[in-house]
């Protein structure tokens, strides 16, 4: 029996725990613009040649110094965005409750959450930053204005909801998601005023889990990072502890932490989990690339390759998505095999039709995973 198979199998048996499993998550909150930037125009709306490259995009305003230039960016979509309600919105897609506590408006929630405001129980904390997202066949380039994130702090929270109201909240949830640590200044305060204050008066949950994701470090400094690392890794006193890197955040990790450099292949992902969530004794580490995922527990490390897609309808999302699906494969009890398995499918999934699965929408998918 191949892993597709094995997670297809845990999926059908467990896909009805999902519901009864709620999810906190927070804080961040984003209105993404999804954009083309234009190489050569020839007509009106859809009529041009896309830049296609990073490297050609490079080159575009290198040619610029000392002088000037002009690109256009194409509109294609403006939708909800930021790693939390994104993942928490293919949370939801999969089925489990869902509470979020983040940058949604702050004087009304923004038309962006408006429909995620419906489905899920939300406190908006501040106004959303904005991103525009340059998409390209080789990756993609989040250009963001984040001002309004500074005013996510442990007393904003505490102002907002009260000790009381978020002590309940915690103490509901058996999947606490904090994530965005770069894009938000006072994240690792906020960790720390969990982990030291708040944390300690909620009612313990058997199988509560912290899942973190740091969202590209590479503005912050070694020091930040470390400290945040460091902050992060006292959850396991309350839960058991993920945290999910893509593969530049991976290596970034794993660098700061005094290891060089590793390999991209399944051996060297693997490893980099495995030093990683050793270093610092969490529970899990995830890594995953676009084109596999690998992760390390305390019992073992495992890898599954990934259904990866030339030509994506849409990128901005995918990690927050795979993020989801691994996640809800641990509040089902999945192996983390299977876990792998269905985060790499609904990151496809969503990548392909640029729509969060159901459940049902991933059974299909690994059904006819060739």
């Amino acid at each position: 029996m191949n892993f597709k198979t094995r997670t297809l199998q845990e999926l059908r048996d467990r896909r009805g725990v999902l519901a009864s499993k709620p999810a906190l998550l927070g804080f961040d909150g984003f209105v993404d613009t999804i954009v083309t930037p234009v190489a050569l125009r020839a007509g009106q709306g859809e009529n041009f040649t896309p830049i296609g490259t990073i490297t050609e995009f490079s080159q575009r305003i290198l040619g610029a110094a000392g002088k000037s230039t002009n690109i256009e960016f194409y509109p294609r979509m403006d939708k909800l965005g930021g790693n939390g309600p994104i993942m928490a919105s293919a949370l939801l897609a999969h089925g489990a409750p869902v509470t979020y506590i983040g940058a949604l408006g702050r004087s009304s929630i923004h038309p962006a959450f408006a429909e995620f405001a419906r489905r899920a129980t939300v406190v908006s904390l501040c106004d959303p930053a904005a991103t525009t997202a340059v998409e390209f066949t080789d990756g993609k380039l989040m250009l963001g204005m984040m001002r309004s994130l500074d005013e996510i702090t442990p007393e904003r929270i505490t102002a907002v909801m009260g000790d009381g109201a978020l002590i309940t909240a915690l103490g509901a949830a058996d999947l606490v998601g904090l994530v965005n640590w770069t894009m938000i200044p006072n994240m690792t305060a906020v960790f720390a005023d969990l982990v030291t204050r708040v944390l300690p008066r909620v009612p313990v949950r058997p199988g509560r889990g912290f899942f973190f994701d740091l969202a590209d470090p590479e503005k912050r400094s070694q020091a930040d990072l470390v400290y945040a690392l460091e902050t992060i890794a006292q959850f396991e006193q309350f839960g058991r502890v993920t945290l999910g890197l893509n593969l530049k955040e991976a290596q970034q990790v794993f660098t700061t932490l005094g290891f060089g450099t590793e390999t991209e292949t399944e051996s060297g992902l693997r490893a980099m989990a495995e030093k990683i969530r050793a270093r610092l004794d969490l529970t899990t580490v995830v890594v995953h690339p676009k084109e596999s995922a690998a992760c390390a527990t305390r019992e073992a490390t495992c890898w599954v390759p990934g259904p990866y897609f030339a030509q994506p309808l849409i990128t901005t999302g995918a990690g927050d998505h795979f993020n989801a699906g691994f996640a809800a494969g641990q509040l089902m009890g999945c192996s983390p095999e299977a876990a792998l398995g269905l985060g790499v499918c609904t990151s496809g999934h969503y990548v392909r039709t640029a729509r969060s699965p159901s459940l049902g929408d991933l059974e299909t998918f690994l059904a006819n995973w060739k």
